[in-house]
């Protein structure tokens, strides 16, 4: 997705002995309808362990003869991790990948020393009016890693590992959490996880052996509602949790929700445009690369490309 990073003050919320923090998504509307709610990164939160990037698309129908167009656009030194709740979308990459992402598969895209990349709603879908709702997250690399050569991992819905307990449903989505490991590659230690709860069902985040002591970690409510020390979060909410804590949360009614996190990356980590990178030279270098078109082009979409913003400022 290829997006501006934001600006916008979010909610302190100092008192609550688990939660240290939590955002409000802001919304965004990204051309022809199409809106998306951005939790990171915002002047509060930079990042969540290795996640740098958060956006909720929609839930959102297009009108009939349109579509979800994200034009070919450039990445650095992070993978996108791209997961619907219903509708498609239709990857297409420098790399000459065309994958079809249906709801319930992981998409992970590992831009590393560079890729390109293009996301639309697929013909089958235009006639109608196409409806999308899902999440699109970026991870920072490691510092030994940002250069790697690029790549993409596509695994359907019936690959990713489930739990049932009383009440919740679980989908490890990438990483490692509650002791099961998800079947994408990843590069630092990290989870992210779909969590389904029946109204009153309670859930203890990952902690112990799962992650290291360091790890950061995060909730988002994607529907309905949940409680953590009393407070109530609704749907459009991240809670950033205090390191030492173990959150606990309490579906108040039947809910959706994602958990995130990881270990801290390997220093600071600098973003401008869809560029991510441990040094600010190197968004430089990329910068001049795409504006020179000296980037790859998109086997199969090739006739289009998003142009440098003229103006953003430094590199965060």
């Amino acid at each position: 997705m290829s997006v501006l990073p934001d600006e916008e003050p979010v909610c302190l919320n100092p008192d609550a002995p688990t939660v240290a923090l939590d955002l409000e998504a802001r919304p965004r509307n990204l051309g022809d309808g199409f809106t998306v709610r951005r939790l990171l990164p915002s002047l509060s939160r930079m990042m969540v362990g290795p996640f740098i990037f958060f956006d909720h698309m929609g839930p959102v129908r297009l009108p009939p003869e349109h579509g979800l167009d994200v034009r070919p656009h450039p990445h650095i030194n992070l993978a996108t991790v791209t997961y619907l709740f219903d509708g498609e979308i239709l990857h297409r990459d420098s790399l000459g990948t065309e994958q079809l992402i249906r709801p319930g598969a992981v998409n992970w895209m590992t831009a590393g020393r560079g890729i390109v990349h293009s996301e639309r709603s697929p013909a089958s879908a235009r006639q109608s009016g196409p409806f999308v709702h899902g999440l699109q997250l970026w991870v920072a690399l490691p510092t030994a890693k940002e250069e790697v050569e690029p790549s993409f991992q596509h695994h359907g819905e019936k690959d990713i590992p489930e739990l049932d307990r009383p009440g919740v449903r679980l989908r490890v989505i990438a990483g490692t959490a509650f002791g099961v490991s998800a079947p994408v590659q990843v590069y630092s230690p990290l989870f992210y996880v779909d969590v389904s709860l029946e109204r009153g069902a309670k859930l203890t985040l990952p902690s112990g052996s799962d992650l290291p002591e360091d790890a950061q970690r995060a909730a988002y409510v994607v529907d309905g509602a949940v409680s953590c020390d009393g407070k109530t979060y609704r749907a459009g909410t991240m809670l950033v949790f205090r390191e030492s804590a173990t959150p606990i949360l309490t579906a108040n009614d039947r809910t959706r929700m994602v958990l995130l996190g990881g270990a801290r990356l390997d220093g600071e980590r600098h973003i401008w445009w869809n560029f991510v990178s441990s040094r600010r030279e190197r968004i430089e270098e990329a910068k001049r690369a795409w504006r020179e078109r000296r980037f790859p082009s998109v086997p199969g979409d090739d006739q289009e490309f998003i142009p440098l913003p003229a103006a953003l400022g430094k590199p965060r």
